[in-house]
């Protein structure tokens, strides 16, 4: 009995250490989209009253977790009894992800004008800004549901290979530390301009250390959205990129044909990917607002 027991503990460690290789593995293959669930949501929680940031972040969170207890039962469900709808659904994420890369671009280059979501007003009663507080909140949750699917698709798709307990534990894991890291570092940085003010309101003088530190984090606030931002798009077209190139047959033969860095393959298959799922659905707008346009005839 004893030897049984010793032998089930082996079994548990050995489990334990396939679970953390994995995990490493999973981590890397989703951490580009990181950088752009980091930037989508530091975006979403700023512009709020600076007593609400928190709060409305914890919300926030919650539908979050939500939207992983939602999503990671359906994924495990179809690598158990439908695995190439993992592959399938991967290769769907990858167009949606270069698209998104190559949207950004082209949006740098040739900016337009966008609907504006509803903004928190401080001058309006507090029921006024705690229902604009809940649309917000809403947006930002549906968000999170697609870039959700896509991080659990990514790191499912990187473990397909292995057990069913070693996939659910893995993608388990990746899904928590995304949402706690994510958010945890998405409080740190909405808080970051406050915990300025209160550095530069430390004490009665004027161009002290504490002023030049709390002035440095007040301004560094918007660069470091803005450079997430950048740093997200180039993670979602090296992301895309290395959906396509693992998993189309085709693509991989062309990696070999070209005599350039693997990475840089990937994010230029991403790009080209994307700005072709770009084109498409840019002409699809057109020729549908052509259409509309179109008096019917009699």
């Amino acid at each position: 009995m004893a030897s049984g027991f010793f032998a089930l503990l082996d079994d548990i460690a050995s489990l334990m250490d396939d679970v953390a290789t994995m995990t490493k593995v999973a981590g890397k293959k989703t951490a580009g989209i990181l950088g752009d669930d980091l930037a989508v949501n530091a975006e979403k929680a700023s512009g709020f009253m600076s007593s609400r940031e928190i709060p409305v972040l914890w919300a926030i969170t919650k539908g979050s977790l939500l939207n992983k207890l939602i999503i990671l039962p359906i994924a495990f469900g179809l690598s158990a009894l439908l695995p190439p709808a993992i592959t399938v659904i991967l290769i769907i994420g990858g167009l949606y992800l270069a698209y998104e890369g190559a949207e950004k671009i082209y949006e740098f280059f040739f900016p337009h004008a966008h609907e504006s979501g509803p903004k928190v007003k401080t001058d309006l009663p507090k029921e006024e800004v705690l229902e604009l507080e809940k649309k917000k909140v809403k947006s930002a949750i549906i968000t999170d549901f697609i870039l959700s699917v896509e991080i659990v698709i990514i790191a499912l798709g990187s473990v397909a290979q292995e057990t069913l307990p070693v996939q659910i534990m893995v993608v388990t894991a990746i899904a928590l530390v995304a949402t706690v890291g994510v958010y945890g570092i998405v409080a740190l940085i909405v808080r970051m301009d406050d915990f300025g003010l209160k550095l530069i309101n430390i004490n009665p003088e004027d161009n002290s250390f504490s002023d030049k530190m709390g002035r440095v984090l007040v301004n560094a606030l918007p660069k470091v959205i803005k450079s997430l931002s950048v740093i997200g798009t180039i993670a979602l077209l090296l992301v895309s990129g290395g959906i396509f190139v693992h998993n189309l047959s085709f693509m991989h033969h062309l990696e070999e044909l070209i005599p350039v860095p693997g990475i840089v393959f990937e994010f230029l298959s991403g790009l080209l990917i994307g700005a072709v799922v770009l084109l498409i659905i840019i002409g699809s707008k057109k020729l549908f607002k052509s259409f509309k346009k179109t008096p019917a005839a009699h």
